[in-house]
């Protein structure tokens, strides 16, 4: 009895690399999972570098004053005030799985899809971590980027977990802090947990029509804005929220951990967090004859780290 000749559906003219028909396919999937699940990135301030980089110095400059002045006197100008804010690269962000040729020969259904889901939203979920970390890590500083510069700030709202008035009061409260630190309108967001945003939804003063216009639908469970600072609801921040992350995070080379187990919301504008790419999100899939199998990998080569911390207020309860 002979064996049966295998017709691979993703190989180019039965010939070559089992796996050659689907890459692109998968690559793209992973992608469009990575854009569609991240939220934080594009609320920071992003930078490419170039070939043998592996930091960039973001120029930070104080303010200029304005004075009346007095006939006759020589104008000389004003000595403006500068530092500067490194940001590392940390180490290859990687997320790879092993597809076994003979499982996926006999599988009935196609476990790629599945894979580049869990593939996009595995990075989206670790960049989302990161940068929402470095929001509240940004409101807890306390020394200017420049002398007589200002910083953010911390609230303490005591049931600002459970009492959706009171946290839209404490919003109000950093939408303030901002506008005093001259922190620009546009580019604004307040992130908040599942739980939070749900509680806002049932407030009349956000989606009643008598109220606010098209703020939100109650029926819908949406809420867009407070203070004119778009809500964003955000599963991450149940995860960063609820964590003491004290201990260092291997790999990295900026500092991303924290207590932030008592934090519930966080309002920032983009300025507030710096990223450097060197390695845009890619996809690559190698076939390793030794285990008769395709090693897929996406990864993406950045670092982040804060800018400027008087664009960002956290909320917490205690």
């Amino acid at each position: 009895m002979s064996n049966a000749t295998i017709s691979s559906i993703g190989q180019v003219n039965s010939a070559g690399d089992a796996n050659a028909l689907f890459l692109k396919v998968f690559s793209n999937e992973v992608l469009t999972q990575f854009i569609r699940e991240n939220q934080m990135l594009g609320m920071s301030t992003v930078r490419t570098l170039g070939q043998g980089a592996k930091s960039s110095a973001f120029p930070v400059t104080g303010f200029v004053n304005a004075n009346y002045h007095t006939a006759g006197n020589e104008i000389t100008g004003q000595a403006i005030k500068h530092n500067e804010k490194v940001i590392n690269l940390d180490e290859m962000l990687l997320s790879d799985v092993f597809v076994a040729e003979v499982e996926e020969l006999k599988s009935a259904y196609d476990v790629r899809a599945e894979y580049s889901r869990q593939m996009g939203s595995a990075l989206a979920n670790k960049v989302d971590k990161h940068l929402l970390s470095l929001a509240i890590l940004a409101s807890r500083v306390t020394t200017p980027n420049v002398t007589g510069g200002k910083v953010g700030a911390e609230i303490t709202d005591a049931d600002a977990n459970t009492n959706a008035t009171s946290l839209i009061d404490s919003v109000f409260e950093a939408i303030q802090k901002l506008d005093e630190n001259n922190v620009p309108s546009e580019g604004r967001v307040c992130i908040v947990r599942p739980d939070q945003y749900y509680q806002l939804a049932n407030v009349d003063k956000l989606v009643n029509r008598d109220f606010s216009r098209d703020n939100g639908d109650f029926g819908k469970g949406t809420v867009l804005s407070i203070g004119g600072v778009p809500i964003v609801k955000s599963n991450t921040a149940q995860e960063v929220f609820a964590t003491d992350l004290s201990s260092a995070i291997s790999g990295t080379n900026n500092t991303y951990n924290g207590d932030f187990t008592h934090t519930f919301a966080v309002v920032m504008h983009n300025s507030a967090i710096g990223t450097i790419k060197r390695k845009d999100l890619v996809m690559e899939s190698t076939y390793d004859a030794r285990r008769i199998g395709t090693l897929m990998t996406a990864r993406m080569l950045m670092g982040s780290n804060i800018l400027r911390p008087e664009s960002c207020v956290s909320i917490k309860k205690a």
